[in-house]
């Protein structure tokens, strides 16, 4: 269980974040959640009740991620789930564009880390996010192919280095969460409709279904440098 426990959750205002901090609270847990959006957090506060505490925070600024960690202080479970993602064919992307990816997605958990792994307790846990198309090719995935294999490696190395602290990371599939809303209601449910009739599982994934899983590497204390799979067979079709 995760009575009295203090988890810091970056991403946390939305999404498989949110979820996270509401399967984290229901299990006895106090969370701190922070993101760039106030609005966002404010609405995430008032829906996870008083065991939570909101900071807005921009992961890809170094030294905000430096002053937000002092200002949380000591805790025991960091998790990192913020990210945008993007995509296209390689040869008609922006090379700006790649760079803002990494700039999220990877300097971002880079930069959480680095300055949060001070304020963890010894017998705490980071988990990342990367994702399935690190695993799975896919056409117009290159950048964030490479960029989901980058945190992948990142996190698999600190498990060493940052050891006795827990590092593992988490592999999503395609996942039904706000971060797809842009996209036309109807192209969007086709979508995952497709994909769904692929997947051994016939579904697409929920926010739920990560999160069971983010709570599971926090919880068992003989797992680190894990990178755990949530993509109902995904990478096996």
């Amino acid at each position: 269980m995760l009575k009295n426990m203090k988890i810091v959750i970056i991403g946390g205002s939305s999404g498989i974040g949110l979820e996270t901090a509401e399967l984290a609270i229901a299990q006895g847990a106090k969370v701190i959640i922070a993101s760039r959006s106030e609005d966002k957090l404010k609405q995430a506060e008032d829906q996870l009740g008083s065991n939570a505490s909101s900071y807005r925070v921009d992961t890809t600024d170094e030294q905000d991620v430096r002053a937000f960690f002092e200002a949380v202080g000591s805790f025991d479970h960091l998790v990192v789930s913020a990210a945008e993602t993007s995509g296209g064919p390689f040869l008609d992307t922006e090379t700006s564009k790649v760079r803002q990816l990494f700039d999220n997605k990877f300097w971002g958990q880079y930069h959480a880390v680095k300055y949060g792994v001070p304020k963890i307790s010894p017998e705490g846990s980071i988990t990342l996010f990367s994702g399935v198309v690190a695993y799975k090719a896919m056409m117009g995935s290159s950048m964030l192919g490479a960029v989901n294999a980058a945190v992948s490696s990142l996190g698999q190395t600190l498990a060493l280095e940052l050891a006795p602290i827990r590092v593992n990371v988490v592999s999503p599939g395609i996942i039904d969460t706000p971060s797809r809303s842009k996209m036309p209601e109807e192209a969007r449910l086709q979508f995952y409709d497709t994909l769904a009739r692929k997947l051994p599982v016939n579904r697409v994934g929920r926010a739920e279904d990560v999160a069971q899983g983010v709570l599971y590497l926090i919880q068992n204390g003989f797992v680190t440098g894990t990178v755990l799979h949530v993509e109902g067979g995904h990478i096996l079709t």
